[in-house]
Protein backbone atom coordinates (compact mmCIF):
# COMPACT_ATOMS: atom_id res chain seq x y z
CA UNK A 1 0.00 0.00 0.00
CA UNK A 2 1.34 3.36 -1.13
CA UNK A 3 0.00 7.08 -0.20
CA UNK A 4 -0.25 9.15 -2.61
CA UNK A 5 0.04 13.45 -2.44
CA UNK A 6 -3.74 13.55 -1.62
CA UNK A 7 -3.49 11.44 1.35
CA UNK A 8 -5.59 8.29 -0.16
CA UNK A 9 -3.90 5.21 0.29
CA UNK A 10 -3.70 3.42 -3.32
CA UNK A 11 -2.21 0.21 -3.95
CA UNK A 12 1.37 -0.01 -6.03
CA UNK A 13 0.85 -0.79 -9.69
CA UNK A 14 1.52 -3.87 -10.40
CA UNK A 15 2.51 -3.29 -13.98
CA UNK A 16 4.74 -0.14 -15.41
CA UNK A 17 4.14 -1.74 -18.81
CA UNK A 18 2.43 0.39 -21.73
CA UNK A 19 -0.04 -2.41 -21.83
CA UNK A 20 -0.59 -2.21 -17.86
CA UNK A 21 -0.89 0.86 -17.66
CA UNK A 22 -3.80 1.28 -20.94
CA UNK A 23 -5.68 -1.80 -18.96
CA UNK A 24 -5.66 0.37 -15.77
CA UNK A 25 -6.93 3.53 -17.44
CA UNK A 26 -9.37 1.82 -19.22
CA UNK A 27 -10.61 -0.04 -16.16
CA UNK A 28 -11.16 4.05 -14.56
CA UNK A 29 -13.07 4.86 -17.61
CA UNK A 30 -15.82 2.30 -17.73
CA UNK A 31 -15.69 2.29 -13.64
CA UNK A 32 -16.41 5.92 -14.03
CA UNK A 33 -19.26 5.22 -16.05
CA UNK A 34 -20.91 2.42 -14.43
CA UNK A 35 -20.12 4.54 -10.43
CA UNK A 36 -21.84 7.46 -12.34
CA UNK A 37 -24.70 5.31 -13.85
CA UNK A 38 -25.24 2.76 -10.36
CA UNK A 39 -23.81 4.70 -8.06
CA UNK A 40 -20.90 2.61 -5.62
CA UNK A 41 -23.56 0.36 -3.76
CA UNK A 42 -25.46 -0.67 -6.92
CA UNK A 43 -22.19 -1.16 -9.42
CA UNK A 44 -20.78 -4.45 -9.27
CA UNK A 45 -17.27 -5.53 -10.57
CA UNK A 46 -18.50 -7.64 -13.38
CA UNK A 47 -19.91 -4.76 -14.79
CA UNK A 48 -16.93 -3.06 -14.54
CA UNK A 49 -14.67 -5.52 -16.13
CA UNK A 50 -17.46 -5.86 -19.09
CA UNK A 51 -17.47 -2.66 -19.74
CA UNK A 52 -13.41 -2.52 -19.94
CA UNK A 53 -13.56 -5.79 -21.80
CA UNK A 54 -11.78 -7.44 -19.43
CA UNK A 55 -12.09 -10.58 -16.94
CA UNK A 56 -13.29 -9.86 -12.93
CA UNK A 57 -9.82 -11.61 -12.41
CA UNK A 58 -7.79 -9.35 -14.43
CA UNK A 59 -9.52 -6.41 -13.26
CA UNK A 60 -9.02 -7.82 -9.49
CA UNK A 61 -5.12 -7.92 -10.52
CA UNK A 62 -5.49 -4.00 -10.85
CA UNK A 63 -7.64 -2.73 -8.20
CA UNK A 64 -8.33 -5.21 -5.22
CA UNK A 65 -11.59 -4.12 -4.14
CA UNK A 66 -15.06 -2.17 -5.43
CA UNK A 67 -14.19 0.30 -2.77
CA UNK A 68 -10.03 1.06 -4.39
CA UNK A 69 -11.41 1.29 -8.06
CA UNK A 70 -13.85 3.76 -6.63
CA UNK A 71 -11.41 5.23 -4.98
CA UNK A 72 -8.82 6.04 -7.55
CA UNK A 73 -11.76 7.28 -10.07
CA UNK A 74 -12.44 10.10 -7.34
CA UNK A 75 -8.75 10.84 -7.03
CA UNK A 76 -7.77 10.90 -10.57
CA UNK A 77 -10.51 13.77 -10.93
CA UNK A 78 -9.63 15.23 -8.00
CA UNK A 79 -5.96 15.34 -9.48
CA UNK A 80 -6.56 16.28 -12.79
CA UNK A 81 -8.90 19.83 -11.42
CA UNK A 82 -5.59 20.70 -8.78
CA UNK A 83 -3.48 20.08 -11.94
CA UNK A 84 -4.26 24.23 -13.08
CA UNK A 85 -4.30 25.01 -9.09
CA UNK A 86 -0.60 23.61 -8.69
CA UNK A 87 0.43 26.49 -11.41
CA UNK A 88 -0.49 29.49 -9.09
CA UNK A 89 2.24 31.25 -8.70
CA UNK A 90 3.03 34.50 -6.45
CA UNK A 91 4.91 35.75 -9.44
CA UNK A 92 1.93 35.38 -11.89
CA UNK A 93 -0.15 38.50 -12.90
CA UNK A 94 -3.21 38.15 -11.35
CA UNK A 95 -5.68 38.71 -14.09
CA UNK A 96 -3.52 35.55 -16.58
CA UNK A 97 -3.27 33.57 -13.54
CA UNK A 98 -7.09 33.43 -12.38
CA UNK A 99 -8.12 33.87 -16.19
CA UNK A 100 -6.08 31.19 -16.97
CA UNK A 101 -7.56 29.02 -13.81
CA UNK A 102 -10.76 29.62 -14.69
CA UNK A 103 -10.78 28.55 -18.30
CA UNK A 104 -9.13 24.82 -17.19
CA UNK A 105 -11.64 24.28 -15.19
CA UNK A 106 -14.90 25.46 -17.28
CA UNK A 107 -12.92 22.97 -19.94
CA UNK A 108 -12.43 20.21 -17.55
CA UNK A 109 -16.46 20.71 -17.15
CA UNK A 110 -16.34 20.78 -20.84
CA UNK A 111 -14.23 17.17 -21.40
CA UNK A 112 -15.15 15.42 -18.16
CA UNK A 113 -18.78 15.98 -17.30
CA UNK A 114 -19.51 12.47 -15.92
CA UNK A 115 -16.50 12.54 -13.64
CA UNK A 116 -17.84 16.34 -12.30
CA UNK A 117 -20.92 14.90 -11.47
CA UNK A 118 -20.07 11.49 -9.46
CA UNK A 119 -17.53 13.58 -7.32
CA UNK A 120 -20.21 15.97 -6.81
CA UNK A 121 -22.54 12.88 -5.64
CA UNK A 122 -19.48 12.13 -3.33
CA UNK A 123 -19.49 15.15 -1.70
CA UNK A 124 -23.22 14.91 -0.86
CA UNK A 125 -22.77 11.70 0.31
CA UNK A 126 -20.27 13.26 3.08
CA UNK A 127 -16.88 11.98 1.00
CA UNK A 128 -16.71 8.54 2.95
CA UNK A 129 -13.71 7.71 0.33
CA UNK A 130 -12.23 10.78 0.16
CA UNK A 131 -12.39 12.63 3.61
CA UNK A 132 -8.81 11.58 4.00
CA UNK A 133 -8.08 13.62 1.27
CA UNK A 134 -9.80 16.62 1.87
CA UNK A 135 -8.53 17.12 5.25
CA UNK A 136 -5.14 16.17 4.75
CA UNK A 137 -3.20 16.99 1.95
CA UNK A 138 -5.62 19.09 -0.11
CA UNK A 139 -6.50 21.11 2.56
CA UNK A 140 -2.35 21.86 2.44
CA UNK A 141 -2.47 23.09 -0.99
CA UNK A 142 -5.43 25.15 -0.74
CA UNK A 143 -4.10 26.79 1.85
CA UNK A 144 -0.53 27.36 0.52
CA UNK A 145 -2.77 28.85 -2.34
CA UNK A 146 -4.09 31.15 -0.63
CA UNK A 147 -1.58 32.82 0.98
CA UNK A 148 -0.35 33.18 -2.79
CA UNK A 149 -3.84 35.07 -3.10
CA UNK A 150 -3.07 37.11 0.20
CA UNK A 151 -0.04 38.18 -1.15
CA UNK A 152 -1.31 39.66 -4.28
CA UNK A 153 -4.25 41.14 -2.08
CA UNK A 154 -1.12 43.03 0.12
CA UNK A 155 0.38 44.04 -3.20
CA UNK A 156 -2.16 45.76 -3.89
CA UNK A 157 -2.72 43.48 -7.11
CA UNK A 158 -5.93 42.07 -5.98
CA UNK A 159 -8.98 43.74 -3.70
CA UNK A 160 -8.97 42.54 0.10
CA UNK A 161 -11.42 39.24 -0.49
CA UNK A 162 -11.33 35.79 1.06
CA UNK A 163 -8.87 33.81 -0.42
CA UNK A 164 -10.52 30.51 0.25
CA UNK A 165 -13.94 31.99 -0.99
CA UNK A 166 -12.43 33.31 -4.13
CA UNK A 167 -11.29 30.01 -4.87
CA UNK A 168 -14.99 28.04 -3.82
CA UNK A 169 -16.60 30.46 -6.26
CA UNK A 170 -14.05 29.54 -9.06
CA UNK A 171 -15.28 25.53 -8.42
CA UNK A 172 -18.82 26.33 -8.31
CA UNK A 173 -19.60 28.19 -11.23
CA UNK A 174 -17.27 25.98 -13.17
CA UNK A 175 -18.45 22.75 -11.89
CA UNK A 176 -21.71 24.15 -12.17
CA UNK A 177 -21.77 23.41 -16.37
CA UNK A 178 -21.46 19.76 -15.67
CA UNK A 179 -22.87 19.10 -12.50
CA UNK A 180 -26.38 21.08 -13.92
CA UNK A 181 -25.65 20.50 -17.57
CA UNK A 182 -29.23 18.93 -17.84
CA UNK A 183 -30.94 22.03 -16.55
CA UNK A 184 -28.61 24.62 -18.18
CA UNK A 185 -29.54 22.88 -21.67
CA UNK A 186 -33.18 22.55 -20.74
CA UNK A 187 -33.12 26.83 -20.29
CA UNK A 188 -30.85 27.52 -22.78
CA UNK A 189 -31.21 24.64 -25.71
CA UNK A 190 -27.43 24.26 -25.14
CA UNK A 191 -24.48 22.92 -22.83
CA UNK A 192 -20.92 24.01 -23.12
CA UNK A 193 -20.12 21.27 -25.86
CA UNK A 194 -21.00 23.86 -27.52
CA UNK A 195 -18.49 26.19 -28.97
CA UNK A 196 -20.17 29.20 -29.12
CA UNK A 197 -21.89 28.65 -25.44
CA UNK A 198 -18.77 27.73 -24.25
CA UNK A 199 -16.93 31.01 -24.90
CA UNK A 200 -19.54 32.68 -23.98
CA UNK A 201 -19.71 31.33 -20.48
CA UNK A 202 -15.80 31.64 -20.07
CA UNK A 203 -15.87 35.38 -20.83
CA UNK A 204 -19.03 35.66 -18.56
CA UNK A 205 -17.49 34.10 -15.58
CA UNK A 206 -14.09 35.53 -15.70
CA UNK A 207 -15.72 38.78 -16.08
CA UNK A 208 -18.18 38.33 -12.93
CA UNK A 209 -14.86 36.61 -11.15
CA UNK A 210 -12.25 38.76 -11.71
CA UNK A 211 -14.11 42.27 -12.27
CA UNK A 212 -15.06 41.41 -8.43
CA UNK A 213 -11.66 41.11 -7.59
CA UNK A 214 -9.44 43.04 -9.24
CA UNK A 215 -8.68 46.70 -8.74
CA UNK A 216 -9.59 49.61 -10.50
CA UNK A 217 -6.77 51.99 -12.00
CA UNK A 218 -8.05 54.41 -9.36
CA UNK A 219 -7.21 51.30 -6.62
CA UNK A 220 -4.04 50.25 -7.98
CA UNK A 221 -0.71 51.29 -6.18
CA UNK A 222 2.65 50.78 -6.76
CA UNK A 223 4.49 47.63 -5.61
Amino acid sequence: MVVDELGVGVRASPRKTRTGEANAQRILDAALDVFAAYGFQGARIDQIAAAAGLSKPNLLYYFRTKEDLYTAVLRRTLDMWLEPLRELDSSSDPRVALGAYIARKLDYSRSHPTASRLFAMEMLQGAPHLGAALAGNLHDMVEAKSRIIESWIREGRLRPVDPKHLIFAIWSTTQHYADFGIQIRSLTGKGIEDADFYETTRLTLTSILLDGVLPSRGECRDV
